[in-house]
């Protein structure tokens, strides 16, 4: 079996499962690559000359790790956030705090936020965090059960059936992203191989299992669900494709919950 250590924020490693997910597999960031291509003529008896061409960049998705104890943040540059003024890092969880970036200027990021509600966007001073790119993003597709690991240019990497949220508890819908992947060294249990961690929590349950109601994508020990919409909202794979999106969905991976 290969093995390898899962990144995670601010110098913690934690999951990057292949594909599942792009965890930023979500590897971290992609190179340019060049290419030399030398042409001749066949009426000439010199070689035209050599010529580099530098192929485009693979899109990524710029991604901020906390760096300091306790991240502030502002609901706008220079207005702190009075209802969640800060985040202490690591979580209560023992989780690198983690964040996607959605938009960059000389002091600030705006970037989405894993906390209640869903969707939350604030803004955080960019001495606290370091800048990072993942290549790839998850999308999960409730009414299909299931879940597609892209690459930045919309490649497909991993596709998987999966078992969704119940009528009674839905997987929540919206952007979110992967805030955390736990290697669970699977024995057997309920939660398979691994966790990946969504910035998305149910909205219909305010707790569950000594958590706070957050989703996240797991393995399972029951692949005969799979398929179907029976879960509390997380939404389950098998214990391979979890593990293959693991490596291809690094910590700050964006995820896409649709109907």
């Amino acid at each position: 079996m290969l093995k390898r250590i899962l990144p995670v924020a601010a110098g913690l490693v934690l999951l990057v499962t292949a594909g599942l997910i792009a965890l930023n597999s979500g590897g971290d960031s992609t190179d340019a690559q060049t290419r030399r291509t030398t042409s001749s003529s066949s009426t000439s008896k010199a070689s035209a000359p050599t010529t580099t061409t530098t192929e485009p960049t693979t899109p990524g998705f710029a991604v901020a790790d906390a760096v300091v104890p306790n991240v502030i943040l502002y609901s706008e540059p220079d207005v702190v956030d009075e209802e969640l003024p800060w985040l202490a890092n690591p979580t209560h969880e023992g989780l690198a705090v983690v964040f996607q970036v959605l938009e960059e200027r000389s002091e600030y990021l705006k970037v989405r936020v894993s906390a209640r509600p869903n969707g939350l966007v604030a803004w955080v001073k960019r001495d606290q965090v370091s800048i990072r790119e993942v290549p790839n993003r998850i999308l999960v597709e409730v009414g299909a059960r299931r879940v597609t690991v892209l690459s930045g240019d919309d490649e497909v990497l991993l596709q998987e059936t999966a078992a969704v949220g119940s009528d009674r508890t839905p997987t929540p819908l919206g952007h979110f992203f992967v805030d955390g992947i736990v290697d669970l060294d699977y024995k057997g249990g309920a939660y398979g191989a691994y966790q990946v961690s969504v910035s998305g929590f149910s909205d219909v349950l305010t707790s569950f299992g000594g958590g706070n109601g957050q989703i996240a994508l797991h393995g399972t020990n029951r692949p005969d669900l799979l398929g179907q919409n029976i879960s509390n909202g997380c939404v389950r794979l098998s214990n391979e494709g979890i593990t293959a999106l693991a490596w291809l969905a690094p910590t700050g991976t964006p995820v896409e919950i649709v109907a």
